[in-house]
C-alpha cells in the first residue's frame, strides 16, 4: 500500500498545482477531505486523474455508496478494490 498511497499523493499534487497557485497541502492519514482545499470539481478531477493513473475507479466499482472521510480512509478505499480491477 505505500505505492499506492505515493501515487495518490503525486496525483493529488499534480491536480493541486493545475487548480491552485499555492504548495499542495500536507496529507496526513487524518486530513479530513473536505479539508484538502480541493472543491467537488477539484475533487471529481483529481478522481478522474487516479483511474487514468491507476486503472480503475473503486466508486464505479462499489455496490454500496461510500463516502471516505479521511486520507487514510480514501487510500484504503482505493487499495480494497485494487485487486478488483
Amino acid at each position: 500500500m505505500p505505492q499506492l498511497d505515493a501515487t495518490i499523493r503525486q496525483v493529488f499534487g499534480q491536480i493541486w498545482q493545475s487548480e491552485k497557485t499555492s504548495p499542495a497541502p500536507e496529507l496526513a492519514p487524518e486530513t479530513v477531505l473536505l479539508d484538502t482545499g480541493l472543491d467537488s470539481l477539484g475533487f471529481a478531477i483529481f478522481v478522474s486523474a487516479l483511474e487514468e493513473e491507476l486503472g480503475y475507479d473503486p466508486f464505479a466499482l462499489s455496490q454500496d455508496a461510500y463516502y471516505p472521510q479521511t486520507f487514510a480512509e480514501f487510500v484504503a478505499f482505493y487499495d480494497r478494490f485494487r485487486q478488483a480491477a
